[in-house]
């Protein structure tokens, strides 16, 4: 099992940065892949971005490539999520989830964080 709890969430205004955190606790030497996603009202949840749990490979949506920086702090068991030049459209609840292999689907999911961008 793994459990994920996430912090950060706030309201910013446009332009602004914001930094969330994913804290992963349990069986974290089982976890292959972290990742950030969120979701709108009225929207589906989306893909933000990934890191590779024992790598540090990231990858990201288009939507948050160049804005968005995932990073990992390994001895705290720890990945954030770097959010710069945020807009009105990223306002979300923001989520951290994890996923235990390549070809695996996100098993683990915590909370949630709420992410507002408005002036």
């Amino acid at each position: 099992q793994v459990q994920l709890v996430e912090s950060g969430g706030g309201l910013v205004q446009p332009g602004g940065s914001l930094t969330l955190s994913c804290a992963v606790s349990g069986d974290t030497f089982s976890v292959y892949e972290l990742a950030w996603f969120r979701q709108a009202p009225g929207h589906e949840r989306e893909f933000v971005g990934a890191i590779i749990w024992g790598g540090g490979h990231t990858y990201y949506a288009a939507s948050a490539k160049g804005r968005f920086t995932i990073s990992r702090d390994n001895a705290k068991n720890s990945i954030y999520l770097q959010m710069n030049s945020l807009k009105p459209e990223d306002t979300a609840v923001y989520y951290c989830a994890a996923r235990l292999g390549e070809t695996r689907g996100y098993d683990y999911w915590g909370q949630g964080t709420q992410v507002t961008v408005s002036s």
